[in-house]
């Protein structure tokens, strides 16, 4: 006698398998570009939640190029400051067994001051200012950077150094060309991070370096409501960076975020967003202009919620935005709560595009 529920079992994973190879032609529609090279991407994954980065990093590892682990920051006496966590992500990534495409590993940089009393100030221009003071004072700055890579065995380092007062640039330009001649010598990789207010067009930045423009947070824990990106956004970003010198990089984002009108703003991942609308039974609707997803819900204090976030067809479709203008290196923020049908979808880019 069959069990009642087997067929119903059955139905559901033929279902969910439609639904995945279904996702996954719209990706590869995505990709058919002409006369563009075939995707290359790369991925952080944060200490804050490293290890669910390092269970998505064994999943899509072998479609990577580079992994940053993200990051090390800095005491407030100026010295950098590497947490445990990250130093666990690190352990861990060394641990995955490597093969011929394995990603190359990078540590992140970010001018975040952590104090003695607990506090954290980010993105503190003042670190960035006092480590550009003097050129000895710089020249000890990259000094301590080229310990760490030798200690960790780092394939490079990326800078993600941001709200730079306008001052500091000329200097923090300099630092980014020793920093690169120091490391260039060594065999190490440079990747530098620059939000989209950066003055790109009237810096002086040195070739050599690998550059990362971040093409998301059009709307997040600074605004209302409304998707990380839109194909307008990306394309806009895309053409200012052409300024910048080298074979650089579009930085999109996955996930989210919650926004209640109490006044609190979350930062939610792809699976968060997903458990967040079952548990209330919301039925997401996707935005036709960004590709995004996004439903409403009350909790239970009577708060009324809304909440944005991208999935695999999401990211496709900013990721064909960046290729059609012509930037095919693409950087995802970040591994960590990506649905399966997203991993799924990452692990097909190199097969779909071209086809």
């Amino acid at each position: 006698m069959r069990h009642p529920g087997k067929p119903m079992t059955v139905l559901a994973a033929v279902a969910a398998f439609l639904c995945i190879a279904g996702m996954a032609v719209m990706i590869r529609n995505a990709f058919k570009v002409e006369e563009i090279p075939e995707p290359e991407l790369s991925a952080w994954i944060v200490d804050w939640q490293w290890d669910a980065g390092i269970e998505d990093l064994k999943k899509i590892g072998a479609v990577l190029s580079h992994v940053q682990v993200f990051a090390a920051y800095f005491s407030d006496t100026g010295r950098m400051y590497i947490t445990d966590d990250a130093l666990k992500a690190l352990r861990h990534i060394a641990e995955v067994p490597r093969t011929a495409d394995s990603p190359a590993v990078e540590l992140t940089l970010v001018n975040d001051r952590f104090n003695r009393d607990g506090s954290v100030v980010q993105k503190d221009s003042t670190i960035i200012s006092g480590l550009m003071a003097a050129p000895e004072i710089r020249r000890q700055h990259v000094r301590e950077i080229l310990d760490v890579v030798n200690r960790y065995n780092l394939s490079g380092v990326e800078i993600d150094y941001e709200k730079i007062e306008a001052d500091d640039w000329p200097r923090v330009c300099a630092f980014y060309s020793e920093l690169y001649e120091k490391l260039h010598e060594l065999g190490k990789s440079l990747r530098i991070v620059l939000e989209p207010k950066a003055p790109i067009k009237t810096l002086m930045l040195p070739e050599g370096p690998t550059y990362v423009m971040m093409a998301y947070n059009l709307h997040g824990a600074h605004s209302g409501p409304g998707p990380k990106a839109d194909p307008n956004f990306v394309a806009e970003l895309a053409e200012r960076f052409a300024a910048v010198p080298g074979n650089n990089y579009i930085a999109i984002a996955a996930g989210g975020f919650d926004w209640s009108e109490a006044g609190k703003i979350a930062a939610v991942t792809e699976k968060q967003a997903e458990e967040l609308a079952a548990k209330y039974h919301a039925a997401p609707t996707r935005d036709k202009n960004s590709g995004s997803l996004y439903f409403h819900y009350v909790d239970q204090n009577n708060a009324r919620h809304t909440v944005w976030y991208g999935d695999g067809i999401t990211l496709s479709k900013w990721i064909a935005a960046a290729r059609q203008a012509g930037y095919h290196r693409i950087a995802l923020w970040r591994l960590g709560g990506l649905g399966e049908a997203t991993l799924d979808l990452l692990r097909h880019i190199k097969s779909g595009a071209g086809q």
